[in-house]
C-alpha cells in the first residue's frame, strides 16, 4: 500500500505554517477568489484546506471522506500565486483548490485505487481529460476522495461508501448514517468543506444520491458532454463523471471547466454543439411560466412535507405545476443489470491492460481471486455477487446484451422521460431525488427504503440536477430536476431559481445521530 500510505492525509506538524487569514468553511468559489483578489494566497488557501482535511477528516469527527492528499497540491498552488501576481490567471478556477473521486487518474503521484488494493499501486503519471481540463484552468489538484469501492458495483449486499483502502465514509449530518454511495467521499468532503467544489462520477445515482445525502448541488450530465477517459469503468453506456459543490453557481463554474470533446471518447462527439458558457445564463434564469411535470412517489410523511414546502416555491418563482403518474416501466431494472454486469466485464478488462506493470490484475477474473485472496481485508462486510455474475457474461456482441440495452433506451427515454414531458407538456420534471440518509450497518448492508429518482436519467444519458430542500430530523434531503438530453442548462437554470428562492441549504453540525425528537422517551 506504499503508494496509497504515503500520501495519505497530512498531520497537522507536516503543514507549512499558516499566517491568520483564509476562510474557507462554507466559501464559494467566488468568495475564494475575491479573498485572492484581496492578498489571500492560493497556498495560504490550499494549507487552510490541508489542515481542515487533518483535523477532522483522520480525527475529530473522523469522516474518511479524503483517501489521500496530493503531496504535489502546495507546488500548484505557489504556481497559481505566481500567474496571478503576473497577470496571467488561466482561468475562473485558478488557486481554486478541487478534490477528485479516486477513480479517475490523476497525474500527480498518488494512486488511482476506486478503493480497492488491487489497484494500491495504480500510479498511472496521467491525468483524465476531466482533469486536465481542471489543470488548464489553474485547479489545485488537492487530493482523491473516498468512495464505495469499485463505484458500488462488487456486491449486492454493499455498504454505501466503504472501501478496503479509505474505509467508512461519515455522513457530517450525523455520523451514523450513510454519506450514500459511491461518491460518497466526494459528497461528505465538500459538505464539510474539505475543498470548495469535488468531482464525482455516476452510473445510476452516484453523484446525486451522496449529493442530496450531504446537502450539495450535484450535476449527473447529459452522457458524452464530459469525457470517461482514464476513469475506471463500469459501464460506457452510463458512466459520467459529474460536478459537486455547495451551491449551483459553483456546479457550473466546475462544469464549464470539465466539458468537452474527446477524442478516445466517442460518447463526447456529439457534445460540441452543445457546450457553452453554463455559468453566464444563471444572472437571467427563470421559472416564469416554465410547465414542470411533478412526480409524487410514495415516501415518509416528513419527506412529503419538505417536498411539498418546495413544490411551493417553484410555484410563487411562476412555474406552472402539472402532476404526472409515474410510468409502469416492467423489466427496466433487469436489463439495466444486464447491461451494466456485460459492460463491467468488457470495460474493466480493457482498462486494467492500461494500468501500470506494478498493477497485478490485469483482468476482472484475476481482481475477483486477489478479493478471494485477500478475504479478510477485502470482503470482511460483503462479497462479490455482482463481479462473479458479471465474469459469466458473454461479451458486447451478445443477442441478449445488446436487447436488453435496447429495450432500456426504449424504456427510460421514449416510455420514461420523453413520454413524462410529452403528457405534461413540460421541459422539466422534478421528484425527491432520494429519500434520508440510512443507517451505515456492517451486518444488513445498505438498507435504503424510500423514494429514487435516478434510474431514469441515469440510464436514458439525461442530465440530473439534484438541490437541498432542507433538512429532515437533522439530515439533508434533495430536489430532482430532470430534463431530455443536452437539457443540462435547463436543469441548471431551474435548479439555481430555486435555490435562490428557497435559500435551503443548512451547514453540517457533525451529529453522533439524527434529531429523532421526544418520542423515544415516552410520557412517563
Amino acid at each position: 500500500m506504499r503508494a496509497v500510505v504515503a500520501a495519505l492525509v497530512m498531520s497537522p506538524a507536516a503543514l507549512p505554517a499558516q499566517q491568520p487569514g483564509p476562510i474557507i468553511e462554507e466559501q464559494s468559489i467566488d468568495a475564494l477568489r475575491a479573498q485572492m483578489a484581496q492578498g489571500a494566497s492560493s497556498v495560504a488557501i490550499t494549507q487552510a484546506y490541508l489542515a481542515r482535511i487533518a483535523a477532522i477528516d483522520r480525527t475529530g469527527p473522523t469522516l474518511r471522506a479524503v483517501i489521500a492528499t496530493n503531496p504535489d497540491a502546495l507546488a500548484q498552488a505557489k504556481a497559481s500565486d505566481a500567474r496571478r501576481r503576473a497577470g496571467k490567471p488561466l482561468g475562473p478556477l485558478d488557486g481554486i483548490p478541487v478534490l477528485i473521486k479516486d477513480n479517475i487518474e490523476t497525474k500527480d503521484p498518488i494512486a488511482t485505487t476506486a478503493g480497492s488494493l488491487a489497484l494500491k499501486d495504480n500510479v498511472t503519471g496521467r491525468d483524465a481529460p476531466v482533469v486536465a481540463a481542471l489543470r488548464r484552468q489553474g485547479a489545485v489538484i488537492l487530493g482523491k476522495t473516498n468512495l464505495s469501492e469499485w463505484a458500488n458495483i462488487r456486491s449486492t449486499h454493499s455498504i454505501s461508501g466503504w472501501s478496503a483502502v479509505g474505509g467508512l465514509v461519515r455522513n457530517p449530518y450525523a455520523l451514523d448514517r450513510t454519506s450514500c454511495g459511491s461518491s460518497s467521499g466526494s459528497g461528505a468532503a465538500v459538505a464539510a468543506s474539505l475543498a470548495a467544489v469535488a468531482i464525482g462520477t455516476e452510473t445510476d445515482g452516484s453523484v446525486v444520491c451522496p449529493s442530496s445525502m450531504n446537502g450539495l448541488v450535484g450535476l449527473k450530465p447529459t452522457l458524452g458532454m464530459v469525457s470517461r477517459t482514464h476513469v475506471v469503468p463500469i459501464s460506457h453506456s452510463q458512466d459520467t463523471p459529474g460536478p459537486m459543490a455547495r451551491r449551483v453557481r459553483d456546479a457550473a463554474l466546475l462544469f464549464n471547466a470539465m466539458v468537452g470533446v474527446d477524442p478516445d471518447d466517442a460518447a463526447t462527439r456529439e457534445s460540441k454543439a452543445h457546450i457553452h458558457d453554463f455559468v453566464a445564463p444563471l444572472a437571467t434564469a427563470s421559472l416564469s411560466g416554465v410547465r414542470v411535470a411533478v412526480l409524487r412517489p410514495d415516501m415518509p410523511e416528513m419527506l412529503k412535507t419538505r417536498y411539498e414546502a418546495s413544490l411551493a416555491v417553484l410555484k410563487a418563482q411562476g412555474a406552472v405545476l402539472v402532476d404526472v403518474d409515474s410510468p409502469k416501466l416492467d423489466g427496466l431494472g433487469d436489463a439495466e443489470s444486464l447491461v451494466l454486469q456485460t459492460e463491467l466485464k468488457a470495460d474493466l478488462d480493457a482498462y486494467l491492460t492500461t494500468t501500470p506493470k506494478t498493477v497485478q490484475t490485469r483482468t476482472l477474473d484475476q481482481v475477483i481471486a486477489f478479493d478471494s485472496a485477500n478475504a479478510a481485508t477485502e470482503m470482511p462486510f460483503f462479497l462479490q455477487e455482482t463481479f462473479l455474475a458479471a465474469a459469466k457474461t458473454r461479451g458486447l456482441a451478445d443477442a441478449e446484451y445488446l436487447g436488453a440495452r435496447a429495450k432500456s433506451l426504449r424504456l427510460s427515454r421514449t416510455e420514461g422521460i420523453d413520454a413524462l414531458l410529452a403528457k405534461a407538456q413540460a421541459t422539466l420534471i422534478v421528484a425527491p431525488t432520494y429519500g434520508m440518509p440510512w443507517l451505515s450497518d456492517t451486518v444488513y448492508g445498505d438498507t435504503f427504503n424510500g423514494p429514487s429518482a435516478s434510474e431514469l436519467p441515469a440510464i436514458s444519458g439525461y442530465p440530473h440536477l439534484t438541490v437541498p430542500m432542507g433538512l429532515v430530523r437533522g439530515v439533508p434531503v434533495g430536489l430532482s430536476f430532470i430534463a431530455t438530453r443536452w437539457g443540462d442548462q435547463t436543469v441548471l437554470n431551474a435548479g439555481y431559481v430555486f435555490e435562490q428562492a428557497a435559500k435551503a441549504r443548512v451547514a453540517p453540525r457533525y451529529l453522533a445521530t439524527t434529531d429523532a425528537g421526544p418520542g423515544l422517551a415516552g410520557t412517563r
